[in-house]
């Protein structure tokens, strides 16, 4: 039996999530044998998924909607109940007279979330969208506003840039949280794979075992001094800001994202939400 291939995400909001896969023990060994991975953005990891290059990868959530043959490994998800801190909307005008905004597109989910709330709850003139890479300061160099996500949002300086948090304004434009991505696996990949329902399991007890206070402790040292950041800003952003399970209100907020994101055209249509092992989503924590 061959191993399932996982394409990840080397962000500091996926630590917590890859704990076991980075942190061995005798008890989990067994079961992680059957996987290998490797790290990416979370744009590749879709690509990976839709290629067949992985069987198993942490989506932007928008990317469900355009791979077929997908399902959701079930409970685990980066969400936001409020403000992320890591998805930001710089800009150097104020909102309603954006014209011209930088994306970095490393994060498709964050691309059309900014379009949405720009389209939908933001009037003002007809915008444009350039791609660039994510430096605040090349970015209001050329357009009036920049879309930072991941680990070089959560380094911008705040009191420099003026910024929008979108996943504070999704909230408090639809009271809604937002469902940033989860893991997705090619359905292909599980034809003669045994306890192919366990699968979740796995990554279930990784998310648990790097929530356990000691782990978060871990990871707050290990990243602090990558992001430039303080260890109690990296722990209150993984236990504040971030997420991890796909309860009712989650599940209510992708659902209402993949709405819009069909009704501005950015999907094709709102997808069904098939759970690996599941024929409905009604999956609550």
């Amino acid at each position: 039996m061959r191993r399932l291939k996982i394409s990840a995400i080397s962000f500091l909001n996926t630590a917590p999530l890859m704990w076991d896969f980075e942190n061995p023990t005798p008890e989990t060994r067994n079961s992680l044998d059957k996987f290998e991975f490797s790290y990416t953005v979370p744009s590749q990891c879709a690509q990976a998924l839709l290629e067949g290059t992985a069987d198993i990868g942490i989506i932007p959530s928008i990317t469900y909607a355009t791979i077929p043959g997908l399902a959701i490994l079930p409970d685990v998800v980066i969400a936001s109940k409020n403000r992320v801190r890591s998805i930001l909307l710089v800009h150097k005008k104020p909102i309603e007279e954006v014209r011209t905004i930088a994306l970095d597109t490393s994060s498709r989910t964050s691309v059309c979330l900014t379009r949405i709330l720009l389209t939908k709850f933001f009037s003002g003139p007809e915008r444009e969208y350039v791609e660039m890479g994510p430096d605040p300061d090349r970015m209001l160099a050329s357009c009036d506003a920049g879309l930072l996500i991941g680990d070089a949002a959560l380094q911008v300086d705040r009191s420099k840039y003026p910024a929008l948090d979108l996943a504070e304004e999704w909230h408090r434009l639809t009271g809604k949280p937002f469902v940033f991505a989860f893991w997705a696996i090619r359905m292909s990949a599980l034809a003669d794979w045994p306890g192919k329902y366990e699968i979740a399991d796995v990554f279930n007890l990784s998310r648990d075992h790097g929530l356990e206070p000691q782990n978060l402790n871990a990871i707050a040292r290990a990243w602090a001094p990558k992001l430039g950041l303080g260890e109690a800003d990296v722990h209150s952003y993984l236990t504040e800001n971030i997420h991890y399970y796909l309860d009712g209100e989650n599940s209510e907020g992708l659902e209402l994202f993949y709405r819009y994101a069909a009704e501005l055209k950015l999907i094709p249509e709102a997808p069904a939400l098939r759970m690996l092992g599941n024929s409905a989503f009604k999956l609550y924590r």
